[in-house]
């Protein structure tokens, strides 16, 4: 068994609105899922992607509305690093997010910015063989178009800790120092961990939450059993109602989750509606007036889209 890259990466924010906007907006990801935080229904939980919501492109957010700033320490991943194509995107982003009023640090093949609430991305210039994943945005060439996650690096204050449960439960193989690549038969991606500054992670708005790995839904339950049998203390299989997840914190700190492939957020609504509507699992749709009552009114981002187009 071997997971299949990032599956998704979940992070928090204080702002609905405003992370919708950039986030789909800005950066042109595709507003697939717009549901709640199931353990907790009164927070919304947003899902941005490729444009199928494919596993290896959804970057996720619940809002905590108005949640102070927070920040990354030991333990947590501090930096999202996406893929793009071609060097000639780099040049393309750097207009486009000064243009948003956004700094980017330029690098030969990479930029970095920060989010409005301070989450930290990079976009890397990749080689990889696997299958882009990318949405559609009128104002972004489809060639500069993000196309999934390259990795995540994260804040350890000893990252060799880390690497038995990698190596010897995860199937990870090292790359660099402090680095290690999870790569399947489909896709791949790397966690890379770097010394942790002095102050302490303060998780809140502009911080990841946890990192998910990728697998199939037949091989998920194996995946229980190996992390069970290695002595993990683990949420065991929850049942996500688009997912499947196995929770549990690996020895840097880290919030690992382990998430099958089905049946995905079609399982709702057909892919062209991904994002028009509030889906809700099963046993909250009973309650749905109540939590759509609680939550911040959030408009279709492609609505715009399709009345300039008429």
């Amino acid at each position: 068994m071997q997971l299949e890259g990032i599956h998704h990466i979940s992070a928090i924010t204080g702002d609905a609105a405003r992370n919708l906007d950039f986030y789909t907006r800005v950066l042109g990801l595709r507003l697939v899922a717009k549901t709640v935080n199931q353990d907790d229904p009164s927070v919304y939980h947003l899902f941005y992607a490729d444009e199928q919501g494919r596993p290896g492109s959804e970057l996720t957010f619940f809002e905590y509305s108005r949640a102070n700033p927070g920040r990354p320490g030991a333990g947590m991943v501090h930096t999202i690093v996406w893929r793009l194509g071609t060097p000639d995107a780099l040049d393309f982003w750097v207009q486009r997010l000064g243009a948003g009023g956004v700094d980017a640090e330029r690098s030969a093949d990479s930029i970095a910015f920060s989010d409005f609430e301070g989450l930290r991305h990079e976009f890397k210039v990749s080689d990889s063989a696997d299958t882009p994943l990318s949405a559609e945005h009128p104002e972004i060439p489809a060639d500069y178009a993000t196309q999934g996650f390259e990795g995540v690096r994260a804040y350890s204050r000893v990252p060799e800790m880390s690497s038995a449960l990698l190596e010897r439960v995860m199937g990870a193989r090292r790359v660099a120092d402090a680095a290690w690549e999870l790569r399947g038969e489909v896709r791949g991606a790397t966690i890379t961990y770097d010394t942790a500054p002095g102050p302490r992670g303060i998780p809140s708005a502009g911080t990841v939450h946890h990192v998910a790995w990728g697998t199939s839904a037949a091989q998920h339950p194996r995946w229980a059993e190996r992390v069970n049998a290695a002595g993990i203390h683990s949420s065991g299989i929850v049942d996500r109602h688009y997912f499947h997840s196995i929770y549990f914190r690996e020895p840097s700190g880290v919030l690992f989750e382990i998430a099958d492939d089905a049946p995905g957020f079609t399982v709702d609504v057909p892919l062209d509606q991904l994002g028009s509507v509030i889906i809700l699992p099963p046993r909250l749709e009973a309650h749905r007036d109540l939590i759509e009552a609680n939550l911040t009114p959030l408009p279709d981002p492609r609505a715009a889209w399709k009345a300039s187009a008429r």
